[in-house]
Parts: C-alpha cells; sequence; structure tokens
C-alpha cells in the first residue's frame, strides 16, 4: 500500500504540473550541439533553411551513420544521452517566430576549442573537455557538512570542484557500410571522484582524499555495417542522466541515477541497428563498478531503443542482471524504461522508471526491491535560457539501495545508509547560456522521507531531519 500511495503521489503531481507548462508553449530543452558549431538551439526566428539544418538521425538515409553530437563527442556515452529530436518544418518556424521575443543571438559563433594536436588530427582523434565548479548552501546547515543523499554537490557551503574533464575520441564511422575502428578515453580529477569508485581501477589510482583522479571510460570500437562493438570500461545504458556533467539537465543528480543503476562498467557491448528506427543492444560487464571482477560471473546488460518516425517519441528498455557479492550468491536485476516525447514544440517530457530486485540482501536474508517514478518537464525560454522542472519518488524496500560514498573506509563523504521507506525531490533549475563556452546552472531542490530511520538516524540534517532545502549554482566551460 505505501508504495502504491508513493507512486500515485508522484504521478498526480506530474498530472497537475504538466498543463501548466504546456499551456506556455516554450521551445525544446536540452539545445542540440552541432560538433563544430558550439551550443545552437534551434530558433523559431532563425532565417536558416531547414534544409541546411543537421538532423542527428537521418531518416532518408538509414544506412549512413550521422556525426555525432556534441553531447556524444565529449563523453562517447551515446546510450545515456538519446539524441535530441529532428528540426521543425520551416512553416512551422515561419509561423512561431513573430511570437518569440530573442534577447541573445540565435547562436554562440565565438565558442573557444583548445588546439588539436597534428599527430592526433591524421589519427581522426578528436581532444576536448570542461571544467564544472560549484557550491550547494543547505538551509538546515547539517552539523556533519553533507548535503545527505544528495549526489553529486554533496558537500554543504564547500566549493567543489566536480569535474575537470578531457578527453579522446575517435568514432567508429563506417558510413552505413563496411569496416571502421574507433574509440575513446576519459580522464576526470574532482571531488565526483568518490561516486565513481570502480574496484581495481580508482581505488589503487586515488588515496582517501576529497578530490581525486577517475578513468570513466577507455574503450575500443569497432564497426561492421550497422553493428557496432565497444570493448573495454564504459557507461551503462539504463536511467536518463549521465556521469557527464555538461549532459545533465541539472546540476544535483537524481536518486534514480545516483543509487540504483549501474553508471560504469567493464565488459563488451553490440548495437545492431535492425531498421531506421530500431535498435537492439547486448553483451555483457564484470558487475557495477568493477573493474576487476570480485566473483568471477558476467553480468548480462542489453536493451532496445525505438524512436517515432517524426523523432517525436522515443522509447528505451534496458535490463542488467547477474551476482554482485563476492560470494556470487545474491543476484541483482534492473530495469531502466526511458520515454521522452516533444508534446509540443516547445516542450519536452521526460519519464524514466526504474526497478530492482536482490536475493538475499535485506536483513534476515531476504529479497531486496526498489523502484520509482522519476519525471523531467523541460523547455527552453531562449537561445540563451533554459528551464526544467524534475520531480521524483524513489521507494527502497529494504534500505538496501540509499547508501553514502562516507560507507567506504576512508572516504569523506555522506555515511547514511539502511534508509526503508520513500525518498522524495522536486528540483527547479535554470540553463543560462551566455556565450559558447560558458553553462551555469542554478537550482532549488526540496527533499523529505516517508520512512524508518536507518542505523545512522534520519538521511538528513546530521539524522535528525526528514526534510531538507538546498540551493545551489555550478558553472561549466567547455573546451
Amino acid at each position: 500500500m505505501e508504495s502504491w500511495r508513493g507512486f500515485l503521489m508522484a504521478a498526480a503531481m506530474g498530472a497537475v504540473l504538466a498543463p501548466v507548462i504546456l499551456a506556455r508553449e516554450l521551445p525544446e530543452w536540452p539545445p542540440r550541439w552541432p560538433d563544430e558549431e558550439g551550443p545552437v538551439l534551434t530558433d523559431p526566428s532563425d532565417s536558416t533553411p531547414v534544409s541546411e539544418l543537421q538532423p542527428v538521425v537521418s531518416l532518408n538515409e538509414p544506412d549512413k551513420v550521422p556525426e555525432r553530437d556534441f553531447a556524444q563527442l565529449v563523453s562517447g556515452l551515446e546510450e545515456a544521452a538519446p539524441a535530441p529530436l529532428a528540426p521543425v518544418p520551416e512553416s512551422t518556424l515561419a509561423k512561431e517566430s513573430a511570437a518569440v521575443v530573442r534577447p541573445c543571438p540565435a547562436a554562440c559563433p565565438d565558442r573557444w576549442t583548445i588546439p588539436q594536436p597534428r599527430f592526433l588530427e591524421r589519427l581522426g582523434i578528436r581532444v576536448g573537455g570542461w571544467l564544472e565548479q560549484g557550491i550547494t548552501f543547505n538551509a538546515q546547515e547539517p552539523p556533519d557538512q553533507f548535503n545527505g543523499p544528495v549526489a553529486t554537490n554533496d558537500l554543504d557551503h564547500e566549493y567543489q570542484m566536480n569535474q575537470l574533464w578531457l578527453y579522446f575520441d575517435r568514432p567508429a564511422d563506417n558510413g552505413g557500410c563496411g569496416w571502421a575502428w574507433g574509440g575513446h578515453v576519459d580522464m576526470m580529477y574532482g571531488t565526483d571522484w568518490r561516486f565513481g569508485i570502480n574496484n581495481g581501477l580508482e581505488d589503487r589510482i586515488n588515496g582517501l582524499q576529497t578530490y581525486g583522479m577517475v578513468l570513466p571510460q577507455f574503450y575500443l570500437e569497432l564497426a561492421y555495417n550497422r553493428l557496432s562493438v565497444k570493448m573495454g570500461h564504459f557507461a551503462g545504458i539504463l536511467d536518463y542522466e549521465a556521469v557527464p556533467g555538461p549532459m545533465n539537465p541539472f546540476y544535483s543528480h537524481s536518486y534514480s541515477y545516483g543509487y540504483t543503476v549501474p553508471q560504469l562498467v567493464t565488459g563488451m557491448l553490440f548495437d545492431y541497428r535492425l531498421t531506421p528506427l530500431l535498435s537492439f543492444q547486448a553483451g555483457f560487464h564484470r558487475g557495477w563498478m568493477q573493474f576487476e571482477d570480485n566473483n568471477d560471473r558476467l553480468d548480462f546488460m542489453g536493451g532496445v531503443k525505438w524512436h517515432s518516425e517524426d523523432n517525436r517519441l522515443s522509447v528505451a528498455y534496458a535490463v542488467s542482471a547477474g551476482p554482485q557479492d563476492d560470494a556470487a550468491n545474491q543476484d541483482r536485476f534492473v530495469y531502466s524504461l526511458v520515454v521522452q516525447w516533444q508534446m509540443t514544440e516547445r516542450f519536452k517530457y521526460v519519464l524514466v522508471h526504474n526497478l530492482g530486485t536482490e536475493n538475499r540482501a535485506a536483513p534476515g536474508g531476504q529479497d531486496a526491491e526498489w523502484y520509482g517514478l522519476n519525471q523531467y518537464f523541460l523547455y527552453t525560454i531562449n537561445p540563451c535560457w533554459s528551464a526544467g522542472m524534475r520531480v521524483e519518488w524513489l521507494r527502497d524496500d529494504d534500505g538496501v539501495r540509499i547508501a553514502g560514498p562516507g560507507n567506504i573506509p576512508g572516504i569523506r563523504a555522506w555515511s547514511g545508509r539502511g534508509f526503508a521507506g520513500n525518498f522524495y525531490e522536486i528540483t527547479w533549475g535554470l540553463n543560462w547560456r551566455p556565450n559558447g563556452n560558458w553553462l551555469v546552472r542554478p537550482e532549488i531542490r526540496w527533499d523529505w522521507y516517508d520512512g524508518l530511520a536507518g542505523p545512522t538516524g534520519l538521511p538528513f540534517d546530521g539524522g535528525s531531519s526528514d526534510s531538507q532545502l538546498t540551493f545551489a549554482v555550478d558553472a561549466i566551460f567547455t573546451f
């Protein structure tokens, strides 16, 4: 009964808020970022012919592999960041142009990129990155100086350099026919390393400090006709959010992405595009955040992705299954359903539903279960300003999923755990892009909890409160 009450509450909040936002008829968000032009929005007042606008997915040439957009290039996380929708018809742009006032340029032509080494250019490898830094203020000023289970801006009243990121990328582009090879390498230094510790990798690189280095991805990619395969260390394919900061609509992360799905895995993943609208993924990995396998048992990871012919609706379903404990006795299964719907030319709605189970993981050797519903309401005010709201409910039936990195001995982070109950959060945020390099994201977030206290007390205010209000802002400089 508790779970259904939480589910209905989250769904009701979305149903009430959606008509209010729909009535505003605001543009799509996040924007499309072409590889070479910097962050560019499809602005209704722009006079560029539709034929010159570059769609991310070509419906007319299904055998041709399109060039990567910015979100894909900076991280190689195509699965974690579903492709934006195709450009709207020219007639629609003309009709809307009179109703939109543009206070800033439709494009950001002054985007700066770091000089590309000649020897890497000859190999088809591109270098880039970003610096993400921010600060969060907790209205309760918790005595432990942690913002509870909020990730990854978890430190209260303290500057965080979350990500200093450098990537090397070569796309495996075969034009839809024949062979091609590519690869991707990410290197990141910052406070976010505490949320990306892989067994046998980052725990060997770093000591027990607040700042450290992470290698989010390093993999080889081969393509043959419509089939491609990744081999190495790469991002999981579940949920809507992603590890790289610029690819997310908010500074803070959702509970669903932070605690209920595998973020980084090591293994092999096949991707086959059956039709221009439908593709399948299947592969194996060593376990959640496992660079060195702790139990010599492989996990399965696979999924299916579909989008409509007009590219306004997309559905992605993915699963991961396998034992995570050292003895390989506790099989963990999780699925993620992500639905993206361009409801109008100006408003985008995203629904995320995750559910997971784990055998013999609950206290007393019982089976554990967790599930939730996460909704995004995303829109663009103009080419420089975007806004959004995230409404989330997560049920941790047995208190096995919400646990801070501070439970790892010596890691400076929140150490709460064992909360059997319902977690809720609402986040309101803005995105400001003053030019082609900078992105500033202020946000207000309200979290509350309905359930039993854990071994360390309640989730917020150092264990003494079931709710908290935070104000945060980060600034990202891409290069």
